[in-house]
């Protein structure tokens, strides 16, 4: 006779919140779903979109087109339903528009309005949009980009109509707990100062640096929005692209905001692969959680950061205190524009780079299972 599991009075089960970096799936990736946008682009690298397509092509063998919403997810769809988070957080860093004001910088992502409900097909929940390439077709661009995200459905932070729209919080109301995700954007990614939202001018939510002036505002944000018992995740595209060096004044902006407004994550990106894992104070800090799906497949010169292997990040919330309970991290490889299983050797190959960069940060990447690994604090 099987005993009964009895749970201690007021258990309340953790929540768990799928979270993954920059998810780029205009260009070449655009060109490869139903209903592609034109392919011109005006890099000095390349003239068409569709040049992309070719080189992943090259690197790993033919890519289907005219693909269904969900093709791009892949084998992330069985890990998202096995996983079963309470919510799905993107940070989208692509223009969904068939806008032609290009703006004049090197390169330039859009995705054909309708090829966006690939976000739906994979159940996003919440679109980060505080990035360099929100507004790469404009302002007009932004704003029907926020329009296709309102019909799917999906909330929005980072960017707005106006100023108002773009610092304030999404709002997610979850089983068990509200979650609120603020979302910012920092000049050292390479947003534009000109990109910032004002009172009747859309655009993102900006920090102009990185300093204590600029985390007490955020955290005062944040505790103006909050109410008794919400659970807090600040998101911010922040850095370079490569490398896995940590500066100081990110650490210190990251350990400011749980110091003085109890948030429970920062969450970091722009690097396209993985960074530092940090638990502090019994909150998550991730310093840059690489791309998620991108059109990079034979692009050469950084080969060695292995920016084809993605990580999903599944963190597990105490829902009364906002404390991380757990760190799960599944290990993606993208090929042929879409998410699949990597070899055991490309998941050992993550997990000793990531535990490496993550031990001067007191935490240690460990293997959960066979496909699954798992991010925890160093004993003392």
């Amino acid at each position: 006779m099987s005993k009964e599991r009895h749970l201690p009075a007021g258990y309340r089960k953790p929540v768990r919140l799928f979270l993954c970096g920059d998810v780029m799936c205009g260009r070449g990736i655009d060109q490869v779903l139903a209903h592609p946008c034109s392919p011109e682009i005006y890099e000095d690298y390349m003239r068409s979109a569709t040049g992309y397509v070719l080189l992943a092509e090259q690197a790993n063998g033919p890519i289907p087109r005219c693909n269904g919403s969900s093709y791009v997810w892949g084998a992330g769809l069985d890990q998202l339903e096995s996983m079963q988070p309470d919510a799905r957080i993107i940070n989208l860093e692509t223009a969904v528009t068939g806008s032609n004001d290009r703006a004049t910088k090197g390169i330039n992502y859009r995705m054909s309005p309708q090829n966006a409900d690939c976000l739906a097909a994979a159940g996003i929940d919440c679109c980060l949009l505080a990035n360099n390439h929100v507004l790469d077709y404009g302002r007009a661009g932004l704003v029907e980009t926020l329009t296709i995200l309102q019909k799917l459905n999906i909330r929005a932070a980072g960017a707005g109509r106006n100023d108002l729209e773009a610092r304030a919080p999404a709002v997610l109301n979850l089983d068990g707990a509200r979650l609120l995700i603020f979302a910012f954007g920092s000049t050292s990614s390479g947003i534009p100062f000109k990109w910032a939202a004002a009172s009747d001018t859309p655009g993102v939510n900006l920090l102009p640096d990185l300093s204590s002036a600029s985390a007490f505002e955020v955290a005062d944000q944040v505790m103006a929005a909050r109410r008794p018992g919400d659970l807090t995740v600040v998101s911010i595209h922040w850095g370079s692209n490569w490398g896995y060096h940590i500066p100081d004044e990110q650490r210190i902006f990251a350990h400011s905001l749980i110091d003085q407004a109890g948030v429970s994550i920062v969450h970091g990106h722009s690097s396209h692969h993985p960074r530092a894992i940090e638990i502090y104070r019994d909150r998550l800090i991730l310093y840059g959680c690489g791309d998620f799906l991108n059109d990079y497949e034979g692009i050469r010169g950084y080969e060695c950061y292995r920016d084809d292997l993605a990580l999903m990040y599944f963190a597990d919330l105490d829902p009364t205190s906002g404390s991380l309970h757990a760190l799960r991290l599944v290990p993606m490889q993208i090929k042929n524009f879409r998410l699949s299983i990597p070899s055991r050797r490309d998941i050992e190959w993550i997990r000793q780079t990531l535990d490496r960069e993550c031990r001067p940060f007191g935490t240690k990447v460990i293997f959960e299972s066979e496909q699954q690994l798992a991010c925890v604090a160093q004993r003392q």
